[in-house]
């Protein structure tokens, strides 16, 4: 790897880092479509994924812990389904790859997943109406299977729903090759009625065990790619502990139009990279490698003016109205 390379991926890695501390995600819904744009085989950007997952989740799993945003029996819950559910999603994406259709499956379900979570949580936060997320709990809650559970935010809820979910996300998280917190969060907050700051927090602890899992699986069969990872988590350290601390300033609904932002972006890059590729349109991979980079930019740089904003309590300046519209 170049020096100049490497660089950016130092540079990227902390751009991420800020990304994951905020929105409680290992980063990997960024890096894997990131790889696949910049040209690597799907199962090492899947692998290589997975284990920045890892690293970046240790650190901000910490960080969480010390502002009280963990919930340790939602966490052991999901850690295990996941566990189960990324093994699965391992043995899918080998029969793919057998089949020759690896690359076209994983790049397909990234742009719907990506784009359906996306619209959906970018609606909740531009709509002044929450009826549809709080019947949705509720009806969730109203499910007595047991055993239930009580968890953070005087939430009870059917520990088997849980580890349906968890099982659910873990097989699409070992198809995909993410750490499931880009599904995990929306189904903590609207699924579970799961409070946000809790579920951020609740996630990055999951994500470290199922990270760990998913990047060992992947790794056995040589397909992290050592250098990349090492590189983006160099960066991520410093990222990760920022945007931990962040997220303690800024308002809920800003949190989730910033993250519908980040998926609604990789959703258009990743398609955008396919259709250039399948058809030998070079600007639409330009285009591709541009809208991912940019948008990690762009949302990271609205993320710190949010906080520092709050901070000076000075909504009046037409870069921090701009930084929350």
């Amino acid at each position: 790897m170049s020096l100049l390379l490497a660089g950016f991926f130092v540079g990227f890695g902390l751009l991420i880092g800020i990304l994951f501390g905020f929105f409680g995600m290992g980063g990997s819904f960024l890096v894997t479509p990131a790889l696949l744009v910049m040209g690597y085989p799907s199962r090492v950007a899947v692998g290589s994924g997975l284990a920045f997952v890892f690293g970046t989740s240790v650190i901000g799993a910490l960080r969480h812990r010390d502002h009280g945003h963990v919930d340790y029996k939602l966490a052991v819950i999901m850690t295990v389904a996941m566990t189960l559910g990324i093994e699965a999603g391992k043995r899918v994406v080998d029969a793919l790859h057998a089949a020759g259709t690896a690359d076209l499956v994983i790049s397909v379900a990234y742009v719907s997943l990506l784009a359906t979570v996306g619209l959906f949580t970018f609606r909740d936060a531009r709509s002044t109406d929450t009826t549809t997320s709080v019947d949705l709990s509720e009806r969730v809650q109203a499910l007595e299977i047991p055993p239930m559970v009580t968890l953070r935010g005087d939430v009870r809820v059917s520990a088997s729903i849980i580890f349906g979910i968890g099982l659910v996300v873990g097989v699409l998280s070992g198809l995909l090759g993410v750490g499931g917190g880009f599904l995990l969060m929306p189904a903590m907050m609207y699924g579970l009625g799961v409070p946000a700051a809790i579920a951020v927090g609740t996630d990055i602890l999951q994500i470290t065990i199922s990270g760990a899992f998913g990047a060992f699986v992947y790794a056995r069969d040589g397909f992290v790619a050592l250098p990349v990872v090492a590189t983006l988590l160099a960066g991520s350290a410093l990222g990760a502990r920022i945007g931990a601390g962040v997220s303690e300033l800024v308002d809920e609904d800003d949190i989730k139009g910033y993250f519908a932002t980040m998926l609604l972006a990789g959703s258009v890059a990743v398609a955008a990279k396919r259709v250039g590729t399948a058809y030998d349109i070079g600007v639409l991979n330009t285009a591709s490698i541009a809208l991912i980079f940019g948008a990690t930019v762009v949302v990271s740089g609205a993320i710190l003016l949010a906080a520092v904003c709050q901070l000076r309590d000075d909504n009046t300046g037409f870069w921090c109205r701009l930084s929350t519209t």
